[in-house]
């Protein structure tokens, strides 16, 4: 099965991602491989439910959002093609000093994290919507006044303009210390 995934993509495609998400030959390929072993019907694209089996998305407690995440864009729809699935990938391979690419910038996976808050695509975040990722993220460890004095905090702290919303720009400011470009990374083996 390891040599299914470089039969079947073209050098000029593993070009052309390479291109696009800065990732390496040899990457494109290990994660082709992945690809295809989560695609059991063959199809060339992957499910939400062919998403929710990679264990550590489906113990993650943001792991639905994350899924939803590849099924954002242009193109929205209930599949996911490798290109797709290689740009989403993009936003979380580490930023390399003079390296730079649009997908992993500090504005891209900052865009990715505010995307993973607004569930009703708004590009704000309520109260409610804050409330509900918190509710996401530590369940019943801690009680519904203590989630409800983080989101109050937060949106206050946040919120410049009063509309006890948070925009993209106010998200932004707010994690100006954090660091970002290394909190959204993970390890791609070569």
């Amino acid at each position: 099965m390891g040599n299914r995934a470089s039969l079947l993509l073209r050098e000029e495609e593993i070009a052309q991602i390479q291109q696009e998400t800065g990732f390496t030959p040899n990457q494109i390929e290990r994660l082709y491989s992945r690809f295809t072993a989560l695609d059991r019907n063959d199809c060339g694209t992957l499910s939400r439910d062919d998403f929710l089996r990679i264990p550590e998305l489906a113990i993650n407690p943001l792991g639905e959002r994350i899924v939803y995440a590849f099924f954002q864009g242009d193109e929205c729809t209930d599949r996911v093609n490798f290109r797709q699935f290689m740009q989403v990938l993009a936003h979380f391979r580490p930023v390399k000093k003079n390296k730079e690419n649009r997908l992993n910038s500090r504005e891209e996976k900052l865009k990715f994290a505010f995307k993973l808050y607004d569930l009703d695509n708004d590009n704000l975040i309520s109260k409610d919507e804050l409330l509900a990722i918190l509710h996401m993220m530590v369940g019943a460890n801690i009680s519904e006044e203590q989630l409800t004095s983080i989101a109050e905090r937060t949106i206050l702290e946040a919120d410049e303009d009063g509309d006890q919303m948070i925009s993209f720009n106010e998200f932004c400011k707010a994690l100006h210390r954090t660091d970002v470009e290394q909190k959204m990374s993970i390890r791609f083996l070569n």
